[in-house]
């Protein structure tokens, strides 16, 4: 057969990174993306992107954690790289804290981010609130250079980018021969899934280069998270609302919130206030499909419903989904040969 012609449906940091593990893993392939919204108007463009995962209640640990592990180990070589400051990927340490001891003292990726550890009584002392915390090293990404990267080797390598909004994936079939759903919140709409729901996040950039280590309050809600240039402080979880406006009253709420965990942040800079829906369902949906009308069928492979845990995961997942998008390939395969004969 021809060289399968792949749709990659999303440009967001899952479907950016899908389509570049397609490519790598099956180069015979022809690849596009298409997305009514590219960087800087993704969900993604909002994230903070530290590797720190969210539990899927719905999706087994080690699954999980071989996920984790895989985004860690690749994200850490190219902070290891030249193209580390292009792509926005940097080392940053600091603690997790909880007001009260968790059940688990370690979770279960501390064996994968760096020198994990409990906090000494000494560190606590900075934060009078808590109790217990645990202070590692780990990886962020900034999310804008890491997009414009991702594109950029997704165009060297020969992927199409065409700006479309896809409403029915079947509109697809009479072009390509893989559809790969990476449409994050707009899976809701685009596949009927109701177990698909926003979680709103906002966050809250400032300018604080004097803050170096990031601050994470156990339960999620309140976080300081230096970057490159800029400082991301959160945030918020709010169900089922679809605002994307930011919201004043919220952005004094997190500035509070975090001023607390961190007083000198009261001399920061504000630069600007950012909102994000969360793809959040049970499990991450990462599976091959056949739609069929009338006879004629349409091979898809769904990765979405990375929720808040998306950066953490997004390597080992897209990895999962080429390795499916290669079985449809081969299925494929054997039927044209098997039409041949």
């Amino acid at each position: 057969m021809a060289a399968p012609k792949v749709a990659v449906v999303g440009a967001g940091l899952i479907g950016l990174s899908t389509a570049l593990c397609i490519v790598e893993t099956c180069p015979s392939c022809s690849v596009a993306v298409l997305s009514d919204q590219f960087s800087p108007n993704t969900t993604s463009n909002v994230a903070a992107g530290m590797l720190i995962p969210h539990t899927y209640p719905g999706t087994a640990i080690h699954v999980q954690k071989q996920w984790f592990k895989e985004t860690f180990t690749y994200l850490f070589a190219i902070s290891n790289s030249a193209e580390a400051s292009e792509s926005g990927i940097h080392l940053v340490s600091g603690w997790q804290i909880f007001k009260n001891t968790p059940k688990e003292e370690s979770p279960f990726w501390s064996d994968v981010v760096l020198g994990f550890r409990p906090m000494s009584k000494a560190e606590l002392q900075k934060f009078p609130q808590h109790q217990f915390g645990q202070a590692f090293t780990t990886l962020k990404c900034d999310c804008p250079p890491y997009l414009l990267w991702l594109e950029k080797r997704l165009k060297a390598a020969g992927v199409q980018m065409y700006t479309r909004k896809v409403s029915d994936l079947w509109e697809l079939h009479s072009e390509y021969d893989v559809v790969v759903n990476c449409a994050g919140i707009g899976a809701h709409h685009l596949v009927g899934d109701e177990k698909l729901l926003p979680i709103r996040g906002q966050v809250v950039e400032v300018h604080a280069p004097w803050v170096k280590n990031f601050i994470r309050d156990g339960d999620g809600s309140t976080y300081i998270y230096p970057g490159i240039h800029r400082v991301t402080l959160g945030g918020t979880r709010e169900k089922e609302n679809w605002s994307l406006s930011p919201d004043p009253d919220t952005t004094k709420d997190i500035l509070d919130r975090c001023c607390s965990l961190e007083p000198s942040l009261q001399g920061a800079q504000y630069v600007k206030a950012k909102v994000g829906l969360r793809p959040s369902r049970q499990s991450v949906r990462l599976n091959r499909e056949v739609l069929s009308q009338g006879g004629v069928k349409l091979l898809v492979v769904h990765n979405y419903g990375h929720g808040a845990g998306g950066f953490s995961v997004h390597r080992g997942t897209a990895k999962e989904a080429a390795r499916l998008v290669g079985e449809c390939i081969a299925a494929l395969r054997g039927s044209s040969s098997r039409a041949k004969l």
